[in-house]
Order: C-alpha cells, then sequence, then structure tokens
C-alpha cells in the first residue's frame, strides 16, 4: 500500500454566480481560474462543465475553493454556488491522466 504523501488527491470543483444580468458566467469562470493559477502546489485542468483539480495534499485543492469565491466576491457577486468532490485515494498513486488512461483501455477492451 501505498503512503498517503505519495497519493494525489483529485477533486472536481465548479463555481457559478447566481441572480446576476446575465446568462453567461464565463467571465466569472475565468476569474475564478485566474485566482486559482495563483494557488501553490496544485495543477487543473479545464474541462466545459468544470474544472479537475490535482494536488499532494487536501489544502491547496480547498484553499483554491476559497481563492474562487473570493475573486467572484472581488467582481461584486452577491451570491455563488460551488460544488466540490474530492478524491482522496490512499491504497494507489493516481493522477487525472492515469484515470483517464484507464477508462481508455477499458473502453478498448469491450
Amino acid at each position: 500500500m501505498s503512503s498517503a504523501k505519495s497519493c494525489k488527491i483529485i477533486a472536481y470543483f465548479t463555481i457559478a454566480p447566481v441572480g446576476t444580468e446575465s446568462t453567461s458566467i464565463g467571465s466569472c469562470v475565468a476569474a475564478a481560474i485566474k485566482a486559482i493559477d495563483n494557488v501553490n502546489g496544485l495543477s487543473y485542468e479545464i474541462t466545459p462543465m468544470g474544472t479537475i483539480i490535482e494536488a499532494d495534499t487536501l489544502e491547496p485543492i480547498l484553499e483554491a475553493v476559497k481563492t474562487a469565491h473570493e475573486a467572484l466576491t472581488a467582481k461584486g457577486v452577491l451570491r455563488i454556488e460551488s460544488t466540490l468532490i474530492i478524491d482522496d485515494r490512499k491504497d494507489k498513486l493516481r493522477t487525472m491522466k492515469d484515470k483517464v488512461n484507464s477508462v481508455k483501455k477499458h473502453i478498448k477492451q469491450l
């Protein structure tokens, strides 16, 4: 069994302003991503429906969420909704790329 220090924590994060004048949220998502980019100790991948975050410990992930909320608040957003799903696996070293490759391997076997 791998030690906890060698295992990556992977999270899925979405953030959205609520009650704004426009249905477009791209500028708010961009502000959140720019803020997350300043958090040390993590990598991320933007997807069409959310952002996948990877770190060695939970702290940078939680800091990224906090920082993203603060960025939207600084833009004047009065209500923010976010979703955070954390995959904190301790028994095996997994990365974002490794998990995707695993699914692709299973698809080829079908």
